[in-house]
């Protein structure tokens, strides 16, 4: 992990896309350990599940945080338009590119034109409660999903990028390299989930997020993908039905 950051050419201030989990949490500690000057960037609708509990965990980790809420007004434009852009019907790519709208928006506002993401680790590690019936049928299974969500993942991060470049912001994605990605595929399965019952899933993150000083709130708590814990779901789905 720390040698795939290591190779991304980074010359000025970065963003961390933050949420306080485990994955966000730990991408943000090594930047700042590596020696990059370090924002932590969150948006969310006011009193969402990720504003709130990212202002908690930025203060453990001691890093700038920066926080930007969701208008509910203009919200319902903002959907249109991303729709309008990315030009699929696919719920989750309209989320999430909405959610790196507001990222990316947050960023240029503080100077910052690289923001770097932890997606990946949810589909390398098992921590899609998907996985969970996968690993109840073979370990195979599991393997099949996960280049099923591999490749999903890094078609939507052009998606995201495509959405970014509004505001001249660059979305990276180090866990999600060619070279990361068939060094995580040689981690044993057991590692990562255990069963069928597994909720907390992704253990071997979770061990180094310990192990390199993450809160334990962070590094042990289960939490819901970014679209979920900023309510963008929420909201989107009492607007409109994509």
């Amino acid at each position: 992990m720390i040698q795939s950051v290591s190779e991304i050419n980074i010359s000025e201030k970065i963003g961390i896309a933050f949420s306080g989990g485990v994955d966000s949490s730990l991408l943000a500690k090594i930047v700042n350990d590596l020696g990059y000057k370090t924002t932590l960037l969150t948006m969310g609708f006011k009193n969402s599940h990720d504003v709130n509990f990212s202002k908690k965990i930025s203060k453990s980790l001691d890093l700038e945080h920066k926080t930007l809420l969701i208008g509910e007004k203009t919200f319902p434009q903002i959907i249109e338009k991303i729709h309008d852009t990315i030009k699929t019907d696919n719920l989750s790519w309209n989320e999430n590119c909405i959610a790196f709208y507001y990222i990316a928006k947050l960023a240029k506002k503080h100077g910052i034109r690289l923001v770097l993401t932890a997606n990946g680790i949810d589909e390398l590690f098992c921590g899609y409660n998907a996985y969970r019936e996968a690993i109840s049928q073979s370990e195979q299974i599991v393997k099949k999903m996960m280049e099923a969500k591999l490749e999903n993942e890094i078609s939507m991060m052009k998606a995201v990028n495509l959405i970014a470049s509004e505001f001249e912001v660059s979305i990276t994605q180090p866990f999600l390299t060619e070279k990361f990605i068939q060094f995580a595929k040689k981690i044993p399965i057991d590692e990562k989930i255990k069963d069928a019952n597994d909720m907390i899933r992704k253990h071997i993150v979770r061990k180094i997020a310990l192990a390199i000083g993450i809160p334990h709130e962070a590094a042990l708590q289960r939490k819901k993908a970014m679209q979920y814990g900023s309510s963008i779901h929420k909201n989107l789905i009492k607007i409109r039905k994509i």
